[in-house]
């Protein structure tokens, strides 16, 4: 009697003899699969407790903040009612900004630049007041834009204009993870970590620092009044130190 096939019917058999080599590789795979899902769980797992000290350390900065902000109104108004006057704090941080370019420039004032890294125009960077810095800056003083920058400034070049420096290459602060595996060892794990490093001249400014590449920055809206002439010339003019002032000129500049 002869056996009839259904059509588009097919029968397995039943002892399928799999090769030694493809059993190796399914098995070596599931292995690998198993280790790269613990691997990810653990990871979320200390990603989670990464992103909540995060988080409390910068309500502790905001918090800090603001406490000593009420803290000089209130000497403010003190010395005020009592007919004195109040001395403003040192500051401890200042931004340095390019204005010009390289011709007809001293050996002195080029090298001086290039130490503090503006080797081009519109070029910014942030440097601690001290007396050393300060007569360096002294001698290009007629060739940069320098003051002392508020919280917000200081979020605002971080947060938006922020690169890091990465061997040597120009990397982009879009994850705390660059910033936590340069800076991890000084306590420095994401951006509010290095903004309040940064702003506060903390013990470990200088790698903090050394760590942001300097900002390029374009040209401020409604332009520059008068780059020969220094800011506080009867005329007026751009460059020189301007204080507080520098703000509103960053704020126009990016």
């Amino acid at each position: 009697m002869a056996e009839r096939y259904l059509v588009g019917e097919s029968v397995a058999p039943k002892d399928v003899v799999v090769p030694e080599g493809l059993s190796k590789k399914i098995a070596r795979n599931a292995g690998l699969l198993a280790k790269k899902t613990a691997a990810l769980a653990e990871k979320k797992k200390l990603n989670k407790v990464k992103r909540a000290e995060l988080k409390s350390r910068a309500a502790k900065y905001e918090k800090e903040y603001k406490t000593e902000e009420k803290t000089l109104v209130r000497m403010r108004r003190q010395a005020k009612q009592t007919g004195n006057y109040f001395v403003e704090p040192e500051a401890k941080l200042m931004l340095v900004m390019r204005i010009t370019g390289i011709n007809k420039m001293a050996p002195k004032p080029r090298k001086i630049l290039k130490l503090l890294r503006l080797d081009q125009l519109h070029k910014a960077t942030f440097v601690k007041c001290t007396v050393p810095i300060l007569n360096m800056l002294k001698s290009v003083q007629p060739y940069v834009i320098c003051g002392y920058p508020n919280l917000k400034t200081v979020k605002s070049l971080i947060l938006k204009k922020g690169y890091a420096k990465v061997n040597k290459q120009r990397i982009p602060l879009d994850n705390n993870e660059i910033i936590s595996a340069a800076l991890g060892k000084y306590g420095i794990h994401g951006c509010e970590d290095l903004i309040h490093e940064i702003y506060t001249v903390g013990p470990n400014f200088k790698q903090a620092n050394n760590f942001l590449w300097p900002f390029k920055l374009s040209s401020p809206n409604g332009g520059f009044v008068l780059k020969k002439h220094g800011y506080h010339e009867p005329k007026g003019g751009d460059w020189g130190n301007r204080e507080e002032l520098i703000n509103e000129l960053v704020r126009r500049m990016h």
